[in-house]
């Protein structure tokens, strides 16, 4: 059902179905690894099976004579790339990306080999027996908190910041809490897994496809294969999901290659197992939180530490500090990132990367210290709310934690709760309540669109956008009716295409933001061209826009989103059983453009935030260094079945500073629902958990208050 627009109200802010969800129910929608193409031949990649090593020989004369094979390719076959170019927003290139260029196996599952076949199976099976001789050598895959090669570094801002005299400020402290706080590996899987098809076609190079910008990959490929930027194509017009995973992987330069040596299109499809080696994934932490705060709860002393690991080839930090530099300011405020660099695959973004697992350490402690002053958490949160961003020094370009604080505690009843851990029971269950506080920074990134009045009266958007299932091209359709003071059905927006130019990928929760002022400059100059009495000619009246100039004036402000958190569990002592029976989420993340689509971003990423307290945990295997269970069989991850009521709700919260008042959705929604979920345990047990997940074996060997 579509909610229509009145004439003062706009199509933006109303509730609005997906405007290709009939496609995608009834199957029209292609995605990238199911459109046809003439002579498809089909790719599968052989990873290695040692954790560290050289490959001595490839047995490949068995495989190429095996039915429907048509090559092989490898270290010593495969065509040479680029490595040494600049990357996206400036940094190095993944390495792991440039497959075939030597011997080394640098971590587990690394690319060794691609199987080109004629069919997906006969690909399959070939790959499955080619027989790689390794020279092994000795592999570290053990995260510790105390890693002896463990080192500060830089990541999403700089690997120290340093204030005041900690230790003066904690000695003079009524209440401190010193506690370590620790996450394991987690991974994205997508719905959709990781496929791209390339063939080649009038010498240029095209690539359909699944990924977060078309122009990251087209660009990353160019620079590759040392192709002219106009030389290369990239579509990607539906994407089952990304989550930070949909970058530049080995599949995509793998078909690449084979389409450039077979001269036919080949397609390369990633398995679920082969995700877990190949897609990236969200690094373990160990945090260690200090705070001190005088009796009535100020905050005199805040320290955030947290280690992350990354791969021998390519540096990636999850700097789980982030939250601790905006959400709490105090005397003294230190905070580090640290590193160490083990014989593992390169994390990469994963959904809220840095804040998600700093906002549970943060947030458990925030609450540890509640407890021991004997304030409220909300009120504690309250009385600290800093005037101005606690490192950066910025204003805030709006602020409104308060109000989410306020609205979310009226609507979960938060008043009536008492604050006695383990008091509260239903039959055998413990029953427990807890909050948390959200952020995550609202940034905006060049784009252009082109903005396209047809002679039938309708509107054509071309934008380098993608919907990675958040709903984005639906939001494009409303902002860009509004832009042009017309209906959404009038609108059309094209999406998915570098050829469109460049624009923002969907990443960091800026993609609608980014997109939405490219088309609202486009349509602004579109429309002074159509004065009331100019004819569209037959091919249309085109506006082009650039928003680098726009962005370049915006005001120094800091300039995040914000939420709070709230959920009740029930635990039952004599299993170690732990199961949310609601949640709730007030946020303030700018205008709202559509309602309904946005609600289901914020309670998916809440329902993510049960996944992450109670079920997500990669474990990998000491002596092989692969993974326990790579496949969604054993990786464990909650549904909307795990929590029977899960709500979200927004408080008014335009940017003043954006032409739509948009500050982005795509990520908050999941920060600090871990720590919710964790500190409503406590809660219920009078047990801290401040390792993830809350296993039922770990709630069984802390103890709880017998049913």
């Amino acid at each position: 059902m579509t909610t229509a627009p009145t004439a003062r109200q706009g199509a933006v802010g109303t509730a609005h179905t997906r405007v290709e969800g009939r496609d995608k129910v009834t199957g029209a929608a292609r995605y990238a690894a199911e459109i046809p193409f003439p002579g498809l031949a089909h790719g599968w990649l052989v990873l290695s099976t040692v954790a560290r090593g050289r490959i001595r020989a490839l047995d490949t004369a068995p495989v190429l004579a095996m039915p429907g094979v048509r090559t092989v390719l490898h270290h010593g076959n495969a065509p040479q790339v680029a490595t040494d170019y600049p990357g996206l927003m400036g940094g190095k290139p993944d390495p792991t990306a440039a497959v075939f260029q030597h011997d080394r196996v640098p971590h587990p599952g690394w690319p060794v080999a691609l199987v080109v076949a004629e069919t997906p199976e006969q690909a399959r099976e070939a790959a499955e027996a080619l027989v790689v001789h390794y020279e092994q050598e000795p592999h570290d895959v053990v995260f510790t908190a105390d890693h002896p090669r463990a080192r500060p570094t830089g990541g999403f801002g700089p690997a120290v910041t340093e204030k005041g005299d900690l230790e003066a400020e904690l000695a003079a402290s009524a209440a401190v809490v010193d506690a370590e706080y620790t996450t394991p590996e987690e991974y994205h899987n997508p719905m959709e897994p990781h496929g791209a098809t390339a063939r080649w076609e009038d010498g240029r190079l095209e690539v359909v496809d699944s990924n977060q910008g078309t122009m990251w990959v087209a660009g990353e490929l160019a620079n590759l294969f040392s192709l002219d930027p106009s030389a290369v194509r990239v579509r990607s017009e539906h994407v089952g999901g990304g989550f930070g995973s949909k970058g530049v992987r080995a599949h995509q330069v793998a078909a690449v290659m084979a389409a450039t040596v077979l001269r036919r299109p080949v397609r390369v499809v990633m398995t679920r197992r082969q995700m877990f080696s190949l897609a990236g994934y969200r690094s373990p932490t160990a945090q260690r939180i200090r705070l001190g705060a005088d009796a009535d709860g100020r905050l005199r002393a805040l320290e955030h530490r947290s280690l992350s690991l990354t791969s021998t080839v390519h540096e990636f930090n999850e700097s789980a500090s982030a939250p601790s530099r905006v959400m709490y300011d105090a005397d003294a405020h230190h905070t580090v990132n640290s590193v160490v660099r083990l014989d593992v695959g390169t994390p990469t973004w994963m959904r809220a990367p840095g804040e998600a697992p700093g906002s549970f350490a943060l947030e458990s402690a925030l609450d540890e210290l509640a407890e021991k002053l004997g304030v409220d958490p909300i009120d504690l949160r309250l009385r600290n709310e800093p005037e101005r961003g606690p490192v950066s020094g910025l204003p805030f370009a709006g602020r409104n934690l308060s109000a989410c604080f306020r609205e979310g505690a009226r609507r979960f009843g938060w008043a009536d709760r008492d604050p006695r851990p383990g008091v509260r029971r239903d039959g055998r269950w413990l029953l427990g309540t807890g909050t948390a506080a959200a952020s995550f920074p609202a940034g905006a990134g060049p784009s252009t669109a082109a903005v396209t009045a047809e002679a039938d009266g309708s509107f054509t958007v071309r934008i380098n956008a993608a919907d990675i299932g958040t709903g984005a091209r639906t939001a494009l359709t409303l902002v860009a009716a509004d832009a042009l003071d017309v209906v959404p059905d009038r609108v059309r927006v094209r999406i998915g295409d570098s050829d469109f130019g460049p624009a923002m990928i969907a990443g960091g929760s800026t993609g609608t933001r980014s997109w939405s002022w490219a088309i609202r400059l486009a349509a602004a100059e579109l429309r002074e061209r159509l004065a009331p009495d100019v004819r569209v000619p037959p091919e249309g009246v085109t506006v082009r826009s650039d928003t680098t100039a726009a962005l370049g004036a915006l005001t120094q402000r800091e300039r995040h989103s914000y939420g709070a958190q709230f959920a009740e569990v029930a635990v039952d002592p004599a299993t170690g059983e732990v199961r949310v029976r609601r949640m709730l989420g007030v946020f303030a993340a700018g205008r709202i453009v559509n309602p309904l689509t946005a609600r289901g971003q914020l309670t998916g990423g809440m329902v993510w935030g049960i996944s992450m307290a109670l079920h997500e945990e990669g474990v990998r295997d000491r002596a092989t260094g692969g993974h326990y269970g790579a496949d969604l069989a054993s990786y464990h991850v909650a549904a909307h079945a795990d929590v029977p009521a899960v709500e979200a709700h927004w408080v008014d919260d335009h940017d003043p500073d954006d032409p739509v008042g948009i500050k982005g959705i795509g990520e908050v929604g999941i920060v600090g629902a871990a720590a919710a979920v964790a500190n409503a345990v406590w809660h219920a047990t009078g047990v801290r958990h401040r390792h993830l997940p809350i296993r039922p074996d770990r709630v069984l060997l802390a103890g709880a208050p017998d049913a």
